[in-house]
């Protein structure tokens, strides 16, 4: 009997099985996140199917031809170890060649790392996984303001290595919005816990009152994703009860691109940097 197999482009019809795969791996995702990859990404979104059924996947989030992001390598507990997660991941690594991007970046897991090295991504630094437990919300909780990030976008360019101004306005119409005078903050809801991120602030006082602001609501966890270099991120988080998770390492691939990693006080996500 032959086995139906293919690599191909992800599709809207496939994200109930794309969560599925994510949410056996105990991650965070929702399947909003995935909808959001396959809107913003619709070229980069890749799985191998097999039978029917998707097995395997992998995402690429281009940020012009600065800077792309790989995330959502995912392989079915029954099928890992035969090549799936490296054949996606050649695959995402020639179309960001066609496209002329400059940059690949990933947050890699202790058992994925090794395969990402034989494909000649490096270390950058570390990456940490910071959770809470929710409470009852301290204060009434209205219906999110609309929130205008357009003055953010130059600096957080500066900060993150290139522009990413659509996925920022796409995030703040979707979830929750926090500005002040020194930065924004950014949340959604995530399968078990609420996600805080991406972050960018100017000064520590402008962080803690974002943050702060932001965990007012009730929610049954809270899930930030910070970088340990930035040593006021850690101790902010460790001032407002989180406690660190998992840590992965940021892991890069062709020129590079130095980021201002001490005003990024959360990114926006694994899969999305």
């Amino acid at each position: 009997m032959t086995t139906d197999r293919h690599l191909r482009l992800l599709q809207r019809d496939d994200l109930p099985q794309a969560w599925d795969l994510s949410t056996l791996a105990g991650w965070n995702q929702t399947p909003e996140d995935w909808q959001l990859l396959v809107e913003l990404a619709p070229g980069g979104c890749f799985c191998v199917e097999r039978d029917r059924t998707v097995i395997a996947t992998a995402t690429l989030m281009p940020y012009g031809n600065r800077l792309g992001f790989i995330g959502m390598v995912l392989t079915h507990p029954d099928y890992r170890r035969r090549g799936y997660a490296r054949q996606l991941l050649i695959e995402l690594l020639a179309r960001a060649s066609a496209s002329g991007i400059e940059t690949l970046k990933l947050d890699a897991t202790e058992a994925g790392e090794s395969l990402y090295r034989s494909l000649g991504f490096r270390r950058e630094q570390a990456i940490e996984r910071w959770w809470r437990a929710g409470s009852p919300a301290t204060t009434p909780q209205k219906n999110a303001a609309a929130c205008d990030l357009t003055p953010w976008f130059d600096v957080d360019a500066y900060a993150f290595g290139a522009d990413r101004s659509l996925l920022l306005r796409t995030l703040a119409e979707r979830g929750r919005c926090f500005v002040n005078k020194e930065g924004f903050l950014l949340s959604r809801r995530g399968r078990t816990s609420t996600y805080l991120g991406p972050c960018l602030a100017r000064s520590r006082d402008a962080a803690t009152e974002l943050f702060t602001r932001a965990i007012q609501a009730g929610e049954p966890g809270w899930a930030w994703d910070l970088f340990p270099a930035n040593q006021d991120a850690v101790r902010l988080a460790t001032e407002l009860a989180f406690t660190p998770q998992r840590q992965l390492k940021r892991m890069v691939r062709g020129a590079r691109r130095d980021s201002n990693y001490e005003r990024v006080y959360a990114i926006a996500g694994f899969e999305l940097g």
